[in-house]
């Protein structure tokens, strides 16, 4: 370092970012140093510690290994003891280190974990070695995100269960009332290795569905109003929950979330949705009693997809029958909107099947439309903080171009990543180190 220093005094040429990685890189070889000492143990007074068979182990010597560590790699010199009987060796410094079958320390795999969350598994091996100045692979950086992606869905399934086991045992407590707590539930496609698909889906193009259905929850509260009386979500209120699996379990995974949030809490419960079945549903089962609200905007979004149908080359025709109908949408006058519906006389089948399919729609989901009732409530009518989810939570990780995840990678990924936006990593940290 000092020659390199010598030469640029010499040259005149000064360059402060060289300068800036070489001193980086002396420091990370004498931290490695230091590290590598206050890791090496000596040999232990008893010769024998417990086996997994039943059985001890002797000790036979000290071995070392090298991990990398947020300074490098760094040697660890340990005590090693093998099983007689079963022939299993172990270092029990290894796990009280947390380094038991991998090669990266806890801080490392921390890292790994960050930059797997936020971006292409490349592209967070390059930002290991631009910012932190460790050298590791893609696929390194895959497997450790994904790994403790596993072990946060783990952790999480474990307090779903112990929600749903107290749940009839909880005592009423005299704590403060949330006014309102939302919940929003909807799906997003991900693109899948071609020997997972589902079948039995077909895609856009008449064949196979190219994607798996990830189920998107989320939960926030409202408390007050702003000056024009409209509804004011609770800022930093959202957390969310993912996964691609049955509609079934997911209504365990976002009930357990609301119940996590205090729903024993909340005066009032507003389910929003965009029509789909399956979260009407789960309403039935987690969240009876609660307002159902059927998204707004995908029930307008329906009269435009059947004006296209009626008027398919007259857009003034088509702009002046959505204005006529979404008026009485928007009213709540759903009797009055099904009456019209119903009323068409089409030219032909297809147009006589897909009037008497909306006309079902709406008529189905007239008490989920009735959004005057629920602005004078103050109430959200529509599903944009779900659906925003389903775009940044899902769709800016998993759905880049060139992806193509196996359900079980997917998975780790969405359970790190809603860990991680909930403001829960730290909290999971902690856990898995008591």
């Amino acid at each position: 370092m000092r020659v390199m220093f010598g030469g640029w005094v010499k040259t005149g040429a000064m360059d402060l970012e060289a300068m800036e990685m070489a001193i980086r890189e002396a420091m990370h070889t004498a931290g490695a140093r230091v590290l590598s000492g206050l890791l090496r143990e000596e040999p232990p007074l008893d010769r024998t510690v417990g086996c997994l068979c039943g059985s001890r182990a002797k000790y036979v010597g000290l071995r070392s290994r090298e991990v990398l560590t947020a300074v490098g790699w760094t040697e660890i010199v340990r005590s090693y003891y093998l099983c007689s009987e079963c022939g299993v060796g172990q270092s029990p410094m290894d796990k009280e280190l947390d380094i038991e079958k991998t090669d990266f320390s806890p801080g490392v795999r921390r890292m790994m974990a960050l930059a797997g969350y936020d971006a292409p598994f490349d592209t967070g091996r390059q930002q290991m070695q631009t910012l932190a100045g460790l050298k590791v692979t893609a696929k390194a950086v895959e497997r450790t995100a994904e790994a403790i992606g596993r072990d946060i869905a783990r952790w999480r399934e474990g307090q779903m269960q112990e929600i749903m086991r107290a749940d009839s045992e909880l005592p009423m407590q005299e704590v403060e009332k949330i006014p309102v707590m939302y919940i929003e539930m909807d799906g997003t496609g991900v693109p899948i290795v071609s020997w997972e698909l589902d079948r039995s889906r077909p895609g856009k193009q008449g064949d196979v569905a190219r994607t798996r259905e990830a189920k998107l929850g989320c939960v926030f509260t409202q408390t007050g109003v702003d000056a024009e009386g409209r509804p004011v979500r609770d800022e930093s209120s959202t957390t969310y929950v993912a996964a691609i699996e049955t509609a079934e379990n997911f209504g365990r995974r976002i009930y357990a979330e609301a119940r996590r949030r205090g729903l024993d809490r909340a005066v009032m419960v507003v389910v929003i949705g965009d029509g789909a079945a399956w979260i009407w549903a789960l309403v039935r089962t987690h969240f009876p009693g609660a307002i159902e609200i059927l998204d707004l905007y995908h029930a307008r979004q329906h009269l435009w997809n059947l004006a296209a149908k009626l008027f398919p080359s007259d857009e003034v025709s088509r702009r002046r029958w959505v204005k006529r109908l979404q008026h009485k949408l928007d009213d709540g006058k759903i009797e009055k909107l099904v009456a019209d519906l119903r009323s068409i006389q089409p030219a032909n089948d297809e147009l006589r099947q897909a009037i008497h399919v909306e006309a079902d729609y709406y008529e189905r989901n007239a008490q989920r439309m009735r959004y005057p009732d629920f602005k004078r409530q103050s109430l959200f009518i529509g599903s944009g903080v779900v659906e925003a989810g389903c775009k940044t939570v899902i769709g800016s990780r998993l759905k880049m171009s060139g992806m193509f995840w196996t359900v079980r990678g997917a998975n780790a990924i969405l359970a790190l990543r809603c860990n991680i936006l909930n403001g829960d990593f730290e909290d999971y940290w902690e856990a898995r180190r008591a």
